[in-house]
């Protein structure tokens, strides 16, 4: 990286954020890279198909269906119904989706047919160079199936807007239908002509099956991840893939204070929350007795949570049940535990200051973000924001208060949902920018700020909670 005299080198801990974003163009990467960190810091896999030998003194790791991830640590003199010390957070971010039948075509162009997810600012997407990242089941070759990630590190398709001399109330006005004025533009229909014949069609008469997705999409892009792949179009039998922003996340601002980026919301948590249960593990600090420590990286959290792999699945009931297996010790163990759901925050801008209420406008680069709401829109109560700001004072951090107005809709997190378990939940998160654009801005040194206080709760907060009293 280049550095300017009399301006601030990049902090080390937004660097790597920076390389696991631009890794992680959809959940299942994130979930992958996630693990390759874990297994480097010492974590064992597990399968929640099989039993589990848990040892003390264990590091465990599991994921679900490729998009959702649990990593926990098990003290030396661990035993059940001991308390769990819970990060949970979410790797998926609004994106577009290609559809199960995605052929398209119209006015001599090649496009894609997409599925708009969560609740994305849409308008920004247009105009951006786009590109494609999933996973695809593929048939190997003598070997059964399997489902292999895939990124194509190139720009292949754009929403282009409409030029404002065909539509002059475009500049002031932007409104369009996700549905018809939305549908990304891959290529011209020339380009099949010039393809060889083995990359878009079949090489056999009369061979589709029910698996055989040939026709729901242009051969042309099929070919595309074939190549990518080193497969046989004919081999692919599904994907689910994304649209993602091929332009790089990268540091900004004079001081490189600000980090310009997709997927802030929320890949900036999950990455802080590998990064401090990993280091959590060096010889020097892993805990003797205590908690277990555990990070949940779950999926679907813009759409409701609602799925296998999302905070109101089994993940964290079925985790609790293991470790504490009776009825008993269960209840104990949830008694013990603290969740905190990590997920960015507003950051007050400077464009629309009266959009905060007015003692609560948390700045980037201002630290853990306490997030509160009456309606417990965010989970947060006084005892919870009470350890967060003990354990804060253990590292030195600065901590900030977000409520919003009263004349103001409030939106959520994984907090509240899994507070139903009975278990203790407080909100934070980091200040932001942008939430839900293709293009956020989150703070360079927040990403320090936050491994620091994940790591002084997954160190403090079993001490801590001795000496507090509440029932």
């Amino acid at each position: 990286m280049q550095v300017i005299p009399g301006f601030a080198i990049a902090p080390e801990a937004a660097t790597r954020l920076l390389q696991f974003v631009n890794a992680s163009p959809t959940p299942f990467h994130a979930v992958h890279n996630a693990a390759l960190r874990l297994e480097k810091a010492g974590f064992t896999k597990i399968r929640e198909k099989d039993d589990w030998e848990i040892k003390t003194g264990g590091k465990y790791y599991l994921t679900r269906n490729q998009s959702s991830l649990l990593a926990f640590t098990i003290p030396q003199n661990w035993q059940p119904g001991a308390g769990v010390s819970i990060v949970g957070t979410h790797v998926d971010s609004p994106n577009l989706r290609i559809r199960p039948i995605s052929k398209r075509s119209a006015s001599g162009y090649l496009q894609v047919g997409v599925e708009v997810y969560g609740g994305g600012i849409w308008h920004s997407w247009f105009d951006r160079d786009l590109s494609i990242a999933g996973r695809v089941v593929i048939a190997e070759r003598g070997s059964g199936y399997t489902s292999r990630l895939v990124k194509i590190d190139r720009p292949l398709l754009r929403i282009p807007t409409l030029a404002i001399h065909l539509e002059r109330s475009s500049a002031s006005d932007f409104k369009f239908n996700t549905e018809t004025e939305f549908t990304p533009i891959l290529g011209l229909l020339a380009s099949n002509l010039n393809a060889p014949a083995d990359k878009v069609q079949s090489t056999g008469e009369n061979e589709h099956t029910a698996s055989d997705i040939r026709d729901n999409h242009h051969p042309a892009l099929l070919a595309l991840l074939a190549d990518e792949m080193s497969v046989k179009p004919e081999e692919i039998h599904d994907f689910e893939l994304q649209l993602y922003d091929a332009q790089p996340s990268v540091l900004g601002g004079l001081q490189n204070e600000f980090i310009f980026s997709p997927r802030m919301d929320n890949l900036f948590s999950s990455f802080a929350a590998v990064e401090a249960i990993s280091d959590s593990v060096s010889s020097n600090r892993f805990p003797l007795e205590g908690n277990v420590n555990c990070i949940a990286l779950f999926n679907h959290e813009e759409i409701g949570s609602v799925s296998t792999t999302g905070a109101e699945s089994s993940l964290i009931p079925s985790l609790l049940q293991r470790l504490s297996p009776s009825p008993a010790l269960l209840a104990q163990s949830i008694a013990k535990s603290l969740l905190v759901s990590a997920d960015m925050g507003h950051a007050v801008h400077p464009n629309y200051a009266s959009k905060h209420e007015d003692n609560h406008r948390p700045q980037i680069n201002g630290g853990i973000v306490i997030k509160t709401n009456a309606k417990q829109r965010y989970a947060s109560d006084a005892i919870g924001t009470f350890i967060v700001k003990k354990l804060l004072e253990k590292k030195g951090g600065k901590v900030q208060e977000f409520e919003v107005r009263n004349d103001m809709p409030c939106g959520s997190t994984v907090g509240p949902m899994l507070s139903k378990l009975g278990m203790r939940t407080v909100d934070v998160g980091c200040a932001m920018l942008s939430m839900h654009s293709i293009r956020e801005t989150a703070g360079s040194h927040d990403v320090q700020h936050t491994i620091d206080f994940f790591t002084s709760f997954f160190e403090g907060l079993a001490a801590l909670d001795v000496q507090l009293l509440v029932d």
